[in-house]
């Protein structure tokens, strides 16, 4: 990775993206965070000095192009982190178009819509897009279909990019963490009816130290699938 290399981050807010952005501040590179309103913008620009910011909703991918044509949108881009996500459990039988759209939309619209906004920057720079999939991406359970699908669409756009960019030097890369201590997994527990104990499950600084591998390795190698299990 090149020295103050320019990173966008969607997801920054909390868990894995959280952990990423915090180490990426850390040792000087430039962020840009993506935010879905001008608040959490505020937020964030808060948390992190001297990070900018960019604003639009991943449940609208539609309007991201319009969004980000009234912000500036950084020159170069090092590496695309796609962190961020929603998941909302439920039967088959019982979810409905609205919150099947809105977790694809969120999951893996907005994530394709967002690396084609910003392939240019990526291959000017020979960048790095992460996919943070889930083990979701790799085997479906019951009540997480929809989730799940989302997240094994997420796996099919990042095997596909990777064909398609790889000779021009994009390097792309899916992390499938198990469960991990999140805002996102106590929403879990709570939508499972069961008790959340963050002890149990894997640290995002764990995820995130794996992120950093993958954008670190030298530029002969790249790392294409990793998965994260609870070590415990």
């Amino acid at each position: 990775m090149a020295a103050m290399a320019t990173h966008v981050i969607t997801g920054a807010g909390s868990g894995i993206g959280a952990a990423v952005a915090r180490r990426l501040h850390a040792r000087g590179d430039e962020l840009v965070l993506h935010a879905r309103d001008a608040g959490r913008a505020k937020e964030l620009a808060a948390e992190f000095p001297e990070a900018r910011t960019l604003v639009g909703d991943l449940a609208e991918p539609d309007k991201l192009s319009w969004a980000f044509s009234h912000q500036t949108l950084p020159d170069r881009v090092d590496s695309l982190v796609h962190s961020a996500g929603v998941i909302e459990l439920g039967a088959v039988g019982e979810l409905t178009p609205k919150s099947w759209r809105h977790q694809l939309n969120v999951n893996l619209v907005s994530p394709a819509e967002l690396t084609r906004l910003f392939l240019p920057q990526l291959r000017a720079a020979r960048g790095h897009v992460v996919f943070l999939n889930s083990g979701s991406g790799l085997h479906a359970y019951g009540d997480w279909s929809a989730y799940a699908a989302s997240k094994h669409g997420l796996r099919a756009l990042a095997d596909s990019l990777r064909h398609e960019e790889h000779a021009g030097g994009v390097r792309v890369t899916s992390v499938y963490p198990g469960r991990t201590a999140s805002p996102m997994q106590a929403k879990v527990h709570q939508q499972e009816g069961k008790e959340y104990d963050p002890s149990q499950w894997i640290d995002p600084e764990s995820v995130a130290t794996t992120i950093l591998m993958a954008l670190d390795l030298p530029r002969d190698a790249e790392v294409h699938d990793v998965t994260v299990r609870p070590g415990r």
